[in-house]
């Protein structure tokens, strides 16, 4: 594994202000396995003036030569695939076969369509007797989470840098190795110095310099809800525009008729993904009553083949670990069932590992029902019909994402029209990486991923002819 004690700003690699540095554990084994450097506030303000010295020239770029760019990037992470499944599962823990399959190939596949929209996309329009101009906003100050640390930084880079914009990455301390790997893509893709900075560091230090920086038009987070009012309030200090994409607890509605051992053999494997740190995961299994006895026997079994160690990696860290395994005690305290896993359940003694776990006789108004676990953790719901179905789904703070079965599209189709959320998978949809993703509600704010991702970097001008 390739690793650098300095940070990357303006096309160079150069050591951090304060001289701090941020130890990497690998949370398998829970050893150390690397030590980055801890950004300050003069750091960031190195990176984000780079990037304003970057900027015009950049913006100035013809879009098909931005869009070169990208696909030189793109070229680099599928050069370098296994050794970014390596470091993910190295920093975060995930098992190596979901590291190559999502880790390292989605992110790949992402650049690549920054790079088709770059060349397609319409950056100037006429409306009436108007030109039209989309115009890019200026300097990002992009934060990411540990969760899908390559996916995450790919899913804001690299629209921003198609609009024209230029970017200062503040990566999540827990996986700084893969966005210094990005770094090194970037540099051999030949895209020009200051376009893309990097600044590893701390939430409360380098990630708050980032975000009320003047020289920062626009803060892209992906993270807790708590810290994107954080950040919000700080942009909205300075009328800074924002793009949120937080917390959620979707829902995955089975009704009468779907499929029901593929519906909920789906739902538990889509729960148990990364060990259940994703924020679209459909941590709410909603099954109606005359078929609740069965749909809980399946998830049972379903569930056991989640071993940990082996299918199921560990949380990042102990702090996660120890939040995950409280809501597990609470959910049995407050009267659910653990079917499967729960706090006795066996887990490799070294590790931050939490045994898959799936809770029966859940009612909505139950904390596990309600909260972001961010854990390997199911609860699945009785509801009465439809109409129930959707008042459960519905209640909720958050609005990420969901997933509706039934025994034909059109019937699912028409249910999930009444649900308040971003993104719904009907009887088992793929994933569609230019279909826009992002929430209602306090699960966010603007959108990420194809044209729509696009927007967010775009600032709208018109000229009246």
């Amino acid at each position: 594994m390739k690793q650098h004690d300095a940070m990357y700003i303006d096309g160079s690699w150069r050591p951090a202000e304060g001289g701090g540095t941020i130890e990497v554990v690998n949370p398998a084994d829970e050893q150390v396995i690397a030590a980055v450097p801890a950004g300050s506030a003069q750091d960031v303000d190195a990176a984000v003036r780079a990037a304003r010295a970057a900027l015009p020239g950049w913006a100035a770029t013809p879009p098909g030569e931005r869009a070169d760019r990208l696909a030189a990037l793109r070229d680099q992470l599928a050069a370098r695939a296994e050794e970014v499944a390596a470091t993910v599962t190295a920093e975060l823990g995930s098992p190596l076969a979901f590291s190559a399959a999502v880790h390292a190939g989605v992110p790949v596949a992402v650049c690549g369509s920054y790079a088709e929209l770059a060349r397609t996309y319409p950056f100037e329009e006429t409306i009436g007797n108007s030109t039209v101009l989309h115009e890019p906003v200026g300097v990002v100050g992009a934060i990411t989470p540990w969760n899908y640390p390559l996916h995450q930084i790919v899913a804001k880079v690299a629209p921003a840098l198609a609009a024209g914009c230029t970017v200062v990455l503040k990566p999540a301390e827990d996986t700084p190795l893969v966005a210094q790997l990005f770094a090194e893509c970037v540099d051999a893709a030949g895209i020009p110095a200051g376009v893309f900075n990097l600044v590893t560091g701390l939430g409360p230090v380098a990630g708050q310099a980032l975000a009320e920086h003047d020289g920062v038009d626009l803060v892209s987070f992906t993270g807790s809800t708590a810290v994107g009012k954080r950040i919000g309030a700080l942009a909205g200090a300075a009328v800074k525009r924002v793009a949120l994409e937080l917390g959620g607890k979707s829902a995955n509605v089975i009704l009468p008729g779907a499929d029901l051992p593929k519906a909920v053999a789906v739902g538990v494997a889509n729960v148990m993904a990364n060990s259940g740190q994703t924020c679209s995961a459909w941590t709410r299994m909603l099954v109606h009553r005359d078929h609740y006895a069965e749909a809980v026997e399946l998830a049972t079994a379903a569930a056991a083949k989640y071993v940990p160690g082996e299918r199921v990696g560990p949380l990042v860290n102990a702090s996660q670990r120890e939040r995950v395994r409280g809501y597990v005690a609470q959910g049995i305290a407050e009267g659910a069932r653990a079917v499967a896993g729960g706090p006795e359940a066996p887990v490799p003694a070294t590790g931050y590992y939490v045994a898959p776990t799936v809770f029966a006789d859940v009612t909505p108004e139950m904390t596990i029902a309600r909260e972001e676990i961010f854990g390997p953790v199911l609860s699945i719901l009785k509801y009465e019909d439809e109409d129930d179905a959707a008042r459960i789904a519905n209640d909720t703070i958050y609005g990420l994402a969901g997933a509706v079965w039934a025994d034909d599209e059109a019937t699912a189709v028409a249910f999930a029209r009444h649900l308040h959320t971003g993104q719904v998978d009907i009887n088992g949809g793929r994933f569609n990486p230019l279909a826009p993703f992002g929430g209602y509600k306090q699960s966010g704010v603007g959108r990420e991923l194809g044209p729509h991702g696009l927007t967010e970097y775009l600032q709208t001008k018109s000229l009246q002819l």
